[in-house]
């Protein structure tokens, strides 16, 4: 299949090539689109031949349910039932990185929902994919744009890479600003459960419901028989091809068992990476050091993690070891995000 790639620097003077795009959804294609969490690889989610397109596209399990991207907040076209802090946590985040879980219609076929009897929506926070959907006249089930189990993509120059040639359309915009996939509630129990943490933090989740509590699961290594209810929640994600370590503790003790671990791996002729922040980029001599961003604002590390995991492949890097973070506001988020892509091979000092 031969791949359209349009780069789109203003959606209103590029609004033709927007119109493209939507036009393959309408016709059952699978295009490439931004958001401000990462890009994301679309098909009506209405038609299930559409949808299936997009499982085999990045090799993805049929078991991982994917979420629902719409224009508007009127989640009824969709949802059987709106709790009240549903409809509250969409008034409040929307548009923007926050998926809400609700009971399905009918309308949604079972291939879009893993065949569970709910589905996560989002409107996403980016005039790109909002006019794409609206253009589309339906909502676009959409997962990230990348074959499953890589690094999700914040780049469409990513998208190039792992989807060339499998999708028929990619709309190239701006970095993602936020770099990990949305926060997802599930709002079909009470109280209302954070199954993937994003950029909305529960901190400010709590500011509208104080009862919102954190899946105790989303910081453990998955069973094998999970039937999982959100993407993300099953399989090894975010992996470079190298092997990624994550060590955390304390400042000082994590810097020295990096150093050490740096100096083993050299020693036995393995090309090492390390993933640290700008505060912590002097202290290591050995290695390849990237800075993904600052301790002083981790809304930075967020945002560049996904493409630093990249970057070591770029650099043939034999093996990743990662600075650990405090599991707390985006924290939470971003050692999801890297558990994940270590396999859960955590080294605390």
């Amino acid at each position: 299949m031969k791949t359209k790639v349009y780069i789109i620097k203003d959606p209103k003077v590029d609004e033709k090539k927007i119109v493209e795009a939507a036009e393959i959804i309408k016709n059952g294609g699978i295009v490439v689109f931004p958001t401000e969490t990462v890009y994301g690889l679309g098909a009506d989610a209405l038609n299930e031949k559409a949808v299936e397109k997009v499982f085999m596209a990045k090799g993805r399990p049929q078991d991982n349910p994917l979420i629902i991207h719409v224009a508007s907040k009127n989640v009824e076209l969709y949802a059987k039932e709106v709790p009240e802090v549903a409809k509250q946590l969409i008034d409040k985040f929307w548009p923007g990185p926050l998926t809400v879980i609700l009971k399905k219609k009918d309308i949604i076929p079972g291939v879009t929902s893993a065949n569970l009897d709910s589905i996560g929506i989002r409107m996403p926070d980016d005039e790109i994919a909002r006019k794409l959907i609206e253009l589309s006249n339906t909502t676009i089930a959409a997962p990230s744009a990348n074959i499953s189990g890589r690094p999700s993509p914040t780049d469409f120059q990513r998208c190039i890479e792992d989807l060339d040639e499998k999708v028929d359309c990619i709309l190239g915009g701006e970095q993602s600003n936020i770099g990990v996939e949305s926060t997802i509630v599930d709002c079909t129990v009470v109280p209302p459960i954070v199954l993937r943490p994003g950029g909305i933090t529960l901190e400010m989740l709590r500011g509208v419901d104080s009862g919102i509590q954190l899946d105790k699961a989303i910081m453990q290594k998955p069973q094998e028989n999970l039937k999982p209810k959100a993407p993300g929640m099953k399989y090894k994600h975010y992996s470079p091809n190298a092997k990624v370590t994550v060590i955390t503790g304390e400042r000082k003790k994590t810097i020295e068992k990096i150093k050490e671990m740096v100096h083993y791996n050299i020693e036995k002729g393995k090309k090492v990476c390390i993933l640290t922040v700008e505060e912590n980029v002097n202290e290591y001599t050995d290695g390849v050091s990237i800075v993904i961003g600052s301790i002083k604002d981790l809304s930075t590390v967020a945002r560049n993690l996904f493409e630093a995991l990249r970057k070591c492949d770029d650099l043939g890097a034999d093996i990743v070891l990662a600075e650990g973070y405090e599991e707390k506001g985006v924290g939470i988020a971003i050692m999801n995000r890297l558990n994940k892509a270590a396999g859960f091979d955590i080294i605390e000092v």
